[in-house]
């Protein structure tokens, strides 16, 4: 499923042959109503767990997220994505737009079908998969909603072509199909995308559909241009956010500020700092001084792994902290800039020593052992206590958290 900050993880256990069970859990930073049929539905706020029993056999199984919901006593309302007329306990199917996650249950040869659709549109971010097994999951996690097509957008969601014009010429493949094809290769995005878009799995496999969702928010005084991998970029003027929905098991995930940038309207341009091939939309890490946080999800142990680092320089001050289970957050926000040694003084940073001298000294290419703090990793070491000053630099500036942790990246904290 999809959206902003939601973050749904759906975990399936197929305890035997003559039923399913259906773990749904909200950990996006607000409430999802949960809904399935069969099933019903759910309020979830955030943490929240609904446990689902699904008959063997069963086809046309569905579950989806509604968005902006308001219901009674007597469970009678609205939502704004997702709405399955007007009732908190599903007995139909939702209107669009709304992610599917779909599935058939002890089917040919015993296998379980499943899919994510996007037939219906987009509203939530989602990632269905197999955790027994070992068989491919399937993924939907691009910012749809933020790139829609404007002749699609509607309140909380991105709406299908077919939806919108009703005729065979956009309910088949098109080039408006293709827009959700390329965001979203696992997904349906129209209704006979047969061939690449089902997947099976052997009856009685279990299922996750899990996401971490993280908040980039500037509070500097000055735009950012935040940047991300996975996620691209975005232009923040002071006070706004910026909303990424990260599949679980990413590795090497990184997010940072880019400052004084121009781009054209085709997203071209560069920056001074944190620049990244002189694109608005990044699709590689950014170039020196940049102050980074690095993450890896639902690591060993299924722990969630994250660190900020100055192995890069340093351009904008920067808190990365949890927003759930009260972990403890990382902070760097010393005037790092203004007390830069003049050696590693830039434009609108202070540069980091490998990029500068690049040596083993600084940059320890050799990692036999030769490699350690100096004069310069000190300085940084001193200012910013929890980051990585150097690129060895790990056991005082690895941090853990559970995984399904929400976090948020806060530009001058």
């Amino acid at each position: 499923m999809m959206n902003l900050i939601i973050l749904i993880s759906l975990t399936l256990f197929s305890t035997t042959i003559h039923a399913a069970t259906f773990e749904v859990v909200n950990r996006c930073s607000y409430t999802v109503w949960a809904a399935a049929i069969p099933g019903g539905g759910k309020r979830l706020d955030s943490g929240q767990i609904w446990t689902i029993n699904v008959p063997s056999g069963t086809t046309t199984g569905r579950i989806w997220g509604r968005t902006n919901c308001s219901f009674d006593g007597n469970g009678l309302g609205k939502c704004e994505t997702g709405d399955c007329n007007k009732t908190l306990q599903c007995q139909g199917f939702g209107s669009a737009p709304n992610t599917l996650a779909e599935y058939a249950l002890n089917q040919i040869d015993d296998l379980d079908l499943l899919d994510i659709s996007l037939v219906d549109g987009f509203n939530i971010p989602m990632d269905f998969s197999p955790s027994t097994y070992g068989c491919r999951g399937i993924r939907c996690a691009a910012d749809i909603n933020g790139q829609c097509p404007d002749e699609w957008r509607s309140p909380g969601g991105c709406n299908n072509a077919c939806t919108i014009y009703k005729t065979s010429k956009y309910c088949n493949a098109n080039y408006f199909t293709k827009f959700f094809k390329e965001l979203c290769p696992d997904a349906y995005s129209y209704p006979q995308d047969d061939e690449s878009s089902l997947f099976t799995a052997p009856g009685g496999t279990n299922y996750r559909v899990t996401f971490s969702t993280f908040e980039v928010v500037n509070r500097c005084s000055y735009t950012v241009w935040a940047a991300a991998i996975p996620g691209g970029g975005k232009r923040l003027d002071s006070g706004q956010r910026w909303t990424l929905n990260v599949p679980s098991g990413t590795t090497s995930g990184r997010i940072w500020g880019r400052t004084n940038c121009i781009f054209d309207g085709n997203g071209f341009g560069k920056c001074e700092t944190g620049d990244c091939n002189k694109t608005l939309q990044c699709q590689d890490f950014g170039s020196p001084p940049n102050t980074l946080a690095e993450y890896a999800l639902n690591q060993f142990d299924d722990l969630d792994f994250l660190d900020i680092s100055l192995v890069d320089g340093f351009n904008i001050p920067m808190d990365f902290s949890p927003t759930t289970y009260g972990c403890r957050g990382i902070r760097c926000a010393a005037d790092i800039n203004g007390q830069c040694p003049d050696e590693l003084q830039v434009a609108g940073g202070c540069n980091n020593p490998c990029t500068v001298f690049k040596t083993n000294e600084y940059c320890c290419t050799d990692r036999s052992g030769s490699c350690g703090p100096t004069n310069f990793s000190k300085f940084l070491k001193d200012r910013c206590p929890d980051a990585y000053s150097y690129p060895l630099d790990d056991e005082s500036s690895t941090f853990t958290a559970p995984g399904g942790t929400n976090y948020r990246v806060t530009f001058c904290p």
